[in-house]
């Protein structure tokens, strides 16, 4: 009975600790299979934050003023194509610096789409269809908006630094203008600014919340468009313009011939101000500039209306 009865003890004890010895391997089975789960997850956390935050490296810019913006702050490696007017020279400040990148054949979504971008940059204005054909092709798209003052500049300057990974070169940039842009207001400090009108072929004028208000308060310069209360471009009133006091015409283009021009279009041809052969001619590409290349614009035109202030 002893010899039985310490064999069933045996048996007992074994048959308990079985079940214990299979419950401590299960559990570090568990465990170990719980501590690779969490390893793998956070290795494909971590490998996958190079992936979401990289640079964009195929980028194409669909307009001029985007063009500006993406030359400013981009690596060179970074651009695939540049807008199809980025090297003319008549629109673009930046063409000599374009020449170094390709450019789309036009502004259509098949132009911008043949270059494979990860990334495509657009402004407000690009042709609705275009820009419903770029959204749905699935391509990262940013749109720009806003040009009017140099505030909406800095603006799309951080927004694009980020979408390129160089928010640290859009800042510095920031930077840099804000410094211009002050330097030339304590140059023109306590001056009575000259009463302007922007002039050009076609029969409207520019009043307020357009760059070219934009750079009538950066130079010295009353739009007097928009004191006489017009907004964006409206249809010039030829019969109030004697009545606007107009003291220096302000045109985009060309110097040689600009004059006999505008004295053939009837709008300007009756103003002391044209007769006197007061008008100042701004280059294009800086009077209607969408990036901080306009600050040429500013200085170019305070200069020509305050030159004793550049002495």
């Amino acid at each position: 009975m002893g010899l039985i009865q310490s064999r069933k003890t045996r048996d007992h004890h074994q048959d308990t600790k079985t079940p214990r010895k299979k419950e401590q391997r299960a559990f570090f089975f568990l465990g170990a299979l719980g501590a690779l789960v969490v390893r793998s997850f956070l290795f494909l956390a971590i490998t996958a934050l190079p992936l979401s935050a990289a640079r964009p490296m195929r980028v194409v810019s669909q307009s001029v003023g985007t063009d500006e913006l993406l030359l400013a702050l981009a690596d060179p490696g970074q651009i695939a194509a540049l807008s199809h007017i980025a090297r003319d020279t008549r629109f673009s400040p930046v063409a000599a610096e374009a020449e170094a990148f390709p450019a789309i054949k036009d502004s259509d979504a098949e132009s911008v789409l043949r270059f494979r971008p990860d990334l495509v940059l657009a402004a407000s204005f690009t042709r609705p269809e275009t820009l419903t054909l770029l959204r749905r092709s699935g391509v990262r798209l940013v749109v720009l908006d806003h040009f009017e003052s140099l505030e909406d500049v800095y603006t799309s300057l951080g927004i694009l630094g980020r979408e390129l990974g160089q928010e640290a070169r859009a800042q510095a940039l920031i930077s840099r203008c804000r410094t211009r842009v002050d330097a030339l207001a304590a140059r023109l400090k306590g001056l009575r600014p000259t009463r302007v009108l922007s002039a050009g072929s076609f029969p409207f004028t520019s009043g307020s919340g357009t760059t070219f208000q934009d750079l009538c308060d950066h130079a010295g310069a009353l739009n007097v468009a928009a004191e006489a209360g017009l907004k964006g471009h409206a249809p010039t009133p030829t019969e109030k313009l004697l009545t606007w006091n107009v003291e220096v015409l302000v045109a985009s283009g060309e110097e040689a011939g600009i004059r006999e021009h505008l004295s053939g279009i009837p709008h300007y041809r009756a103003l002391p101000a044209l007769k006197a052969g007061h008008v100042v001619v701004v280059p294009g590409p800086l009077m209607s500039s969408l990036s901080h290349h306009r600050i040429d614009g500013y200085e170019t035109l305070a200069r020509a209306l305050h030159p004793e202030r550049f002495r």
